[in-house]
């Protein structure tokens, strides 16, 4: 399907954009002379701002449609990318990276348009893809961002203190491409645009957001998200700093090894998003929750062995281990939006994709401690996620909307 093929894409190079300066952080925090204080706050304020974007863009997914929404955030986006390069102080820096930190409410159009696109019993393994292919770019950009910016200081015009300047160009151009591409060639739903098909007046009114909130679903999934997707970030953003300063690795090296976590996406999500749709067949919407929670509890421990790592190559096993389930349980969770209720699900994933940024705000406090070091931090995230993960699993997700669910299943059986 090519809207689907467009979307994973476009999720991709938001993600690339999103964090292109993440592996490049060591050699901005030389250039402008930052304290560990000042990355930190760095770090929060990447994912801020995507906290209100996104329960904002929820809701327009569910009025204006994805097609524009995504079209729009693209082209608001790919400016502060572009001009992150002007910075020269730490106040400059630090608002143009809370302004990209908009570029994260993609997420939330992904899943949306995904979730209109496909059926009730694929619409699991669908999100995952799509949502595990896009997240791929936060694996890329550790990989590639040190390469691009290694390959400006290689033309001989600038020094390797100013590259990062110039690498951010190219995240941003991309990022203006993909919003001709996402305008120009996908639909909002199978049927064509919004304004060219009938649509049910419940989903044109503005109480979808309500709505959502009302539901204790929404928020069991919501600290889920924060326990997972909210870790995802927070490891893309420190990671490489983290093997710079901890195993001394060198900055493509850390760069390459950060990319390892990110490259887990390529399969991972999927394989969550897979296996709810499968135990959901069999079990319901309580089967796809004690899934979910069982998910987190193991990349609870797994980061816990990270932080407990007393070499590179056991680092590097853990690391694989938490991030396994930690992208799984990013499946998990997005099999589930769909279910919670249909006439708000952009709402939904709205408010339950903030609560992934809200988890890496939250965690980003951690990092920024002069107190603690990285691995204390992850030792006490480990902890944290192992004990929501036990929340979820006694929270007993239940269908509220069975009838409606269950003659769902029903007409694609007899289908």
């Amino acid at each position: 399907m090519r809207t689907f093929h467009i979307t994973w894409f476009t999720f991709f190079i938001c993600f690339f954009g999103w964090f292109g300066i993440a592996p490049l952080m060591p050699v901005v925090r030389e250039t402008l002379h930052l304290t560990k204080d000042q990355v930190g706050n760095i770090t929060i304020a990447s994912v801020s701002a995507t906290i209100i974007a996104r329960l904002i863009i929820g809701h327009l997914c569910d009025t204006l449609g994805p097609r524009l929404s995504y079209t729009i955030l693209l082209l608001i986006g790919a400016i502060p990318v572009i001009g992150i390069g002007l910075a020269n102080s730490y106040e400059s820096f630090l608002l143009f990276r809370l302004a990209i930190g908009i570029i994260g409410a993609s997420f939330v159009i992904t899943q949306f348009h995904t979730s209109v696109m496909f059926a009730p019993n694929i619409v699991g393994t669908a999100n995952a893809v799509v949502g595990g292919w896009g997240n791929l770019g936060g694996g890329v950009t550790n990989l590639v961002m040190p390469l691009i910016a290694a390959a400006f200081v290689a033309l001989g015009y600038i020094d390797k203190g100013n590259s990062w300047r110039y690498a951010m160009i190219v995240p941003g151009i991309l990022l203006f491409v993909m919003a001709f591409v996402y305008y120009k060639y996908t639909k909002d739903t199978p049927a064509g645009n919004y304004k060219e098909i009938p649509r049910d007046k419940q989903s044109k009114k503005k109480g979808t957001f309500l709505i959502a909130l009302k539901d204790y679903r929404t928020w069991v999934l919501t600290i889920a998200y924060a326990a997972c997707f909210g870790i995802e970030i927070t490891v893309d953003n420190v990671a490489a700093i983290f093997f710079v300063d901890h195993y001394h690795a060198s900055l493509i090296a850390a760069g390459a090894l950060a990319g390892i976590f990110g490259f887990m996406n390529i399969f991972a999500r999927a394989l969550g998003g897979i296996f709810s749709d499968k135990v959901g067949k069999r079990y319901g919407l309580k089967g796809k929750g004690l899934l979910l929670a069982g998910f987190l509890v193991l990349e609870g421990v797994g980061i816990v062995l990270f932080a407990k790592a007393g070499s590179l190559g056991m680092a590097i096993a853990c690391m694989l281990f938490f991030a396994l389930f930690l992208k799984m349980a990013n499946g998990g969770t997005y099999s589930i939006v769909p279910f919670i209720n249909k006439e708000a699900i952009g709402s939904v994933a709205g408010i339950v994709g903030a609560g992934g940024n809200i988890g890496a705000m939250l965690v980003g406090f951690l990092f920024k401690s002069s107190a603690i070091s990285y691995a204390t931090a992850f030792l006490y995230i480990g902890v944290g996620v192992v004990t929501i993960g036990l929340i979820v699993l006694l929270a007993h997700l239940r269908p509220v909307q069975k009838k409606a669910f269950v003659m769902a299943e029903s007409a694609l059986q007899r289908a």
